[in-house]
């Protein structure tokens, strides 16, 4: 079983950045950032000197975006406030298992009538449980753009799995992995098109990441916004529970 240390959840980023997602890092110095088109997340030291913000600076360009997610350092009074969000983070504390209800034992692979790239239904039904691939990143967007549930672009796919559920062949509910800090995985972009809802799509995508994410011996875990309560009860019925309430930072660089 994989470290279960929770102190590294105060630094998602920069512990994803470190470590598993190195090779989709940029560095200069302690700062770090995602590469384009897979996330704007930044991240510095919990004690940032003047150099490391002009590192990040250099990093992101001109003018541009640094999210700093949930850190507390604060930038220089030159980088312009862009936007603050009150959250919460969240982590799994529901056993070695997603309850019945919630669990999908595994991607559907064959049984059924055969679903954009290569993906197959299950037998008997017009809706099913599938892996997102490269060829899916239009649709993924297009769902995004539609639902809003967080930051996601042309390259966010590659921080890990995503899965999506189709209905009749199009795409109308998914959810993915994006940060991991050693020994977690968190469960991000959670979202289902508005006439898809209801149907309990999203337990049962958050199951089968759950399921995914228990059996390579990690911890899940997530962030949401404090406004959505809708989605807080959802998750706590799901089996997470509140580690502590988080604030989102994004900064404009000077």
């Amino acid at each position: 079983m994989a470290s279960r240390d929770v102190t590294v959840l105060d630094d998602p980023v920069g512990a994803s950045l470190r470590g598993h997602h190195a090779h989709l890092a940029r560095r200069l110095g302690k700062a770090v950032t995602y590469q384009p088109g897979v996330a704007t997340f930044s991240a510095v030291t919990a004690d940032p000197d003047p150099q490391e913000w002009a590192d990040l600076a250099r990093l992101l360009g001109r003018g541009e975006l640094a999210d700093m997610f949930s850190g507390a350092a604060a930038p220089p009074p030159d980088w312009e406030p862009v936007f603050v969000l009150e959250g919460r983070q969240m982590t799994w504390s529901g056993g070695d298992r997603p309850g019945p209800d919630e669990a999908v034992d595994a991607v559907v692979i064959g049984g059924g009538p055969a679903g954009p790239n290569g993906a197959r239904l299950p037998a008997g039904t017009g809706a099913g449980v599938v892996e997102l691939g490269a060829g899916s990143v239009p649709e993924m967007l297009g769902l995004v753009a539609r639902t809003r549930p967080g930051p996601f672009w042309p390259r966010t796919r590659e921080l890990g799995t995503y899965l999506g559920v189709r209905d009749n062949g199009t795409l109308v509910a998914m959810a993915g992995e994006r940060l991991r800090p050693p020994g977690w995985t968190e469960i991000s972009a959670v979202c289902t098109a508005p006439e898809a809802r209801g149907r309990g799509h999203a337990a049962h995508l958050v199951g089968a990441l759950v399921t995914r994410i228990l059996a390579r011996g990690e911890r899940p875990f997530l962030h949401v916004a404090e406004a959505n309560t809708g989605a807080i009860a959802l998750y706590e019925r799901l089996g997470f529970e509140t580690r502590r309430p988080v604030t989102f930072r994004g900064f404009r660089t000077p």
